[in-house]
């Protein structure tokens, strides 16, 4: 019996990152899904993977999802080409072998049915949890829509087994091909192409004429229509001077766009990278001394279902909210909520495993509080409930990293000639037991942010 984790052929994906996010993508898709040939270029990762694709379309620290059609050297136009030698150039580098566009729509194809499959059987899963709530639906609409489904799911299973099932050996390309010089027997797909091009390729083209060019020849060799409102498949071009990517995206909203999230707060994706670097463990007791809407707890709660979480503010709009994030997460008890301030904690000393906290900064997450003048005692306090060996994971502007820097690496001068005695009167800057790990610099969109790991030690 197969394991159903298991999608069988080896696929190239990409995915695309947010700046600072690379690193923790790659760990992802090398730990949960036994990724190989990973490799990274600027705001995307490259991977091959045998997994389910209800796996891969879970991962927590990609923006988008892509089939990865081919990924090539960038592409290097002759000097003082002419637009038309050009123009046939960028032609024969994007449309290729035209078995390669009919191979990876084949792939496409197939993980679209996957992930159909996989909704209605967890909508089914949904409805007989839901038990007598499900008798408000008609049984014999639901039974039809059931029949429906179910003849869907064999139609595509059948044109599967017709488009046979090899996997192609090609270079960059890990798709399953249909049978030399035959199409899909499915009906002309529908499409539109999305471009980006930047660097020196985009001084002779713009990204709206690549598109066209893309399109056109689509249409021509694979007998395509275009359909710029509802199509069926989107086809990605990423052209620069560091890389060359074709794509098709596995799913119609972003990864980054959580299921389980009602109202969404910091950026889910760096959330969940806060985290991951927080080294929570069963059984640990996890705090977000100022959690607003809950997004960083419930993105942990999600990943270790063994650890309990505890989530304080001082707003009540915001509890509100992250009370509702809870229930709808489904997180039942193993997330708490209590109104309390981030600068008196109502906790024992030593009895927290780890503080992971986004300290609000910049118009649209500031707050009223001035955090430069609260960040000494509001670190005083965090320090003070973790346990030794536990992990403080910050996210701060620059600016209060700089200060937090400051607080925690204080410069101790030696003393001018005749203020001996004066500076003995001064009292010695507080010793902390906070030992620095790593600082990370992450895009939060149109500013950008540091994380900041540190460990407490015993003094």
């Amino acid at each position: 019996m197969s394991d159903p984790d298991t999608g069988g052929s080896v696929v190239r994906y990409y995915c695309t990152a947010g700046n600072g996010m690379e690193r923790f993508l790659i760990g992802e898709v090398k730990e949960k899904l036994a990724a190989e040939d990973v490799c990274q270029t600027a705001g995307k990762v490259l991977f091959s993977s045998s997994a389910a694709i209800h796996r891969v379309s879970a991962l927590k620290a990609a923006e988008r999802l892509f089939l990865l059609l081919r990924s090539d050297a960038p592409l290097r136009l002759p000097p003082h080409s002419g637009p038309a030698n050009a123009a046939a150039l960028l032609r024969s580098r994007l449309l290729g072998d035209v078995s390669q566009w009919a191979g990876a729509a084949v792939t496409w194809r197939r993980l679209q049915g996957e992930l159909a499959t996989r909704r209605t059987e967890e909508g089914r899963r949904g409805e007989r949890e839901r038990g007598d709530e499900e008798s408000s639906e008609a049984p014999t609409l639901k039974r039809e829509r059931d029949e429906e489904e179910e003849k869907e799911s064999e139609r595509k299973r059948r044109c599967e087994e017709d488009d046979g099932g090899e996997e192609a050996s090609a270079e960059n390309m890990h798709h399953v091909k249909p049978s030399a010089g035959a199409l899909p027997p499915e009906p002309a797909l529908s499409f539109r192409v999305s471009c980006k091009c930047t660097g020196s390729l985009s001084r002779c083209f713009g990204s709206q004429e690549v598109s066209r060019l893309v399109g056109g020849g689509l249409s021509r060799l694979l007998g395509w229509r275009a359909d710029l409102k509802n199509p069926q498949l989107d086809v990605n071009v990423s052209l620069s001077n560091d890389h060359f990517l074709l794509g098709f995206p596995l799913t119609r909203l972003p990864l980054a766009n959580r299921s389980y999230m009602k109202t969404t707060g910091l950026r889910s994706t760096v959330a969940w990278a806060m985290a991951s670097l927080a080294q929570i463990q069963p059984g640990s007791c996890v705090v977000d001394p100022m959690c607003g809407v809950g997004t960083i707890l419930i993105e942990a709660a999600q990943e270790h279902e063994a650890a309990c979480f505890l989530g304080l503010d001082l707003d009540d709009g915001q509890l509100q909210r992250a009370n509702e994030n809870v229930e709808f997460a489904e997180l039942g008890d193993r997330m708490q909520l209590l109104k309390a301030s981030c600068m008196r904690l109502p906790l024992s000393s030593g009895s927290v495993d780890a503080v992971v906290c986004d300290l609000p900064f910049g118009r649209k997450f500031g707050t009223k509080t001035n955090m430069a003048a609260n960040l000494p005692l509001i670190l005083t306090e965090m320090e003070r409930v973790l346990r030794v060996g536990g992990t403080l994971v910050l996210l701060l502007s620059p600016q209060l990293s700089c200060l937090l820097k400051a607080l925690l690496n204080p410069a101790v001068p030696g003393p001018a000639p005749g203020q001996e005695a004066e500076l003995q009167r001064e009292p010695p800057p507080p010793r902390r037991s906070l030992e620095h790990r790593e600082t990370l610099r992450v895009s939060l969109g149109a500013i950008d942010g540091l994380i900041h790991k540190y460990v407490k030690t015993d003094i």
